[in-house]
């Protein structure tokens, strides 16, 4: 078990859909176990395969849900259905998010309410979880990883203009560019 670097917007993985899992080995087990140990130290609630520079459908989660049931586990080759996406602006105070790819940074996104999650676990067994409220944005953020697509990319104006000048005057946006929990210190 090992904690990895994180990806930081601009490494080409993290804006490439993932590949499809065919081999569950050990390999695959270890980066499982890596990618709870990352999630857990940097802290998140959830954490793509992509995050940690490794182009496969993976993710692990760790969140409880809207009725407070610790919620903990990992959705390899998913898919997932959403609910319709209310129109009208993100609000600041319900609907913020934040990446651990654009590391300390958080802008409100509009996302669906209501999810359903599918894949399998790690001993290929099926995996199917119906979510809502910030449960279902958890699914929804991470799922959009696994596609390429970062929650900055999907922000409505003013904010993606505004994230993008972020992402600028940090000097992120190109390959290449990590940091490690536990070990870089980034502001919240």
């Amino acid at each position: 078990m090992a904690i990895r670097p994180i990806c930081i917007t601009g490494n080409p993985v993290l804006h490439t859909r993932a590949g499809e899992v065919v081999v569950f080995d050990d390999e695959l087990k270890t980066l499982v176990e890596d990618m709870f140990d990352t999630m857990d130290k940097a802290p998140g609630v959830g954490l793509a395969a992509t995050q940690v520079g490794i182009g496969l459908r993976v993710f692990v989660y760790d969140y409880d849900d809207d009725e407070g049931n610790p919620r903990r586990g990992v959705v390899i080759n998913p898919s997932l259905e959403i609910g319709e996406i209310e129109s009208g602006e993100a609000d600041w105070d319900t609907e913020l998010e934040g990446c651990l790819s654009v590391p300390g940074e958080r802008f409100p996104l509009k996302r669906a309410d209501w999810a359903r999650l599918t894949g399998v676990d790690l001993q290929q067994n099926p995996v199917a979880i119906e979510s809502t409220g910030w449960f279902a944005r958890i699914f929804q953020h991470e799922y959009d990883h696994l596609d390429g697509t970062l929650y900055v990319d999907k922000l409505a104006e003013p904010h993606f203009s505004d994230a993008k000048e972020i992402i600028e005057e940090n000097g992120w946006g190109e390959d290449g560019l990590t940091w490690l929990p536990g070990k870089d210190h980034l502001e919240d």
